[in-house]
């Protein structure tokens, strides 16, 4: 079976979001990436990558998704117990069958994190298939 093309639904600008009230689950001490009690940045990502599959909910076909496969990130604050945090992913731009979004956590006005994402576009029977090889 042939790698996925790039459906045509998918354009630059496409946009999701998702957000998350932080809880003592969400934080550094949960995750196991820090002492203190504040948003922890492994979950920063997760609400990331969560925007990012959001913005293209509607836009793949069925049978197609999509997989991370780089991330660069910044943590610029820190966000406390209790404080909303909401990540918009925008698509930038498309190279073949890989995604290219910039995302932003925010904190209210304060920008908490951002980063640069790419996702690769995946045939999920083929995907599957190759991870039953492996077992």
């Amino acid at each position: 079976m042939k790698n996925p093309a790039t459906p045509t639904a998918l354009k630059p600008g496409l946009t999701g979001s998702a957000e998350v009230t932080v809880g003592e689950a969400d934080c550094a001490t949960s995750f196991r990436s820090g002492s203190v009690q504040v948003f922890a940045t492994p979950r920063m990502v997760a609400l990331m990558e969560e925007a990012a599959c959001r913005a293209l909910e509607a836009a793949l076909p069925p049978g197609q998704t999509s997989v991370g496969t780089r991330l660069e990130i910044e943590h610029l604050s820190a966000t406390p117990v209790g404080r909303r945090v909401i990540a918009v992913a925008v698509l930038e731009w498309i190279d073949g069958r890989t995604l290219h979004f910039t995302v932003r956590a925010m904190e209210g006005a304060e920008q908490a994190g951002w980063r640069t994402y790419q996702r690769v576009l995946v045939d999920v029977a083929r995907f599957l298939a190759r991870i039953q090889d492996k077992k």
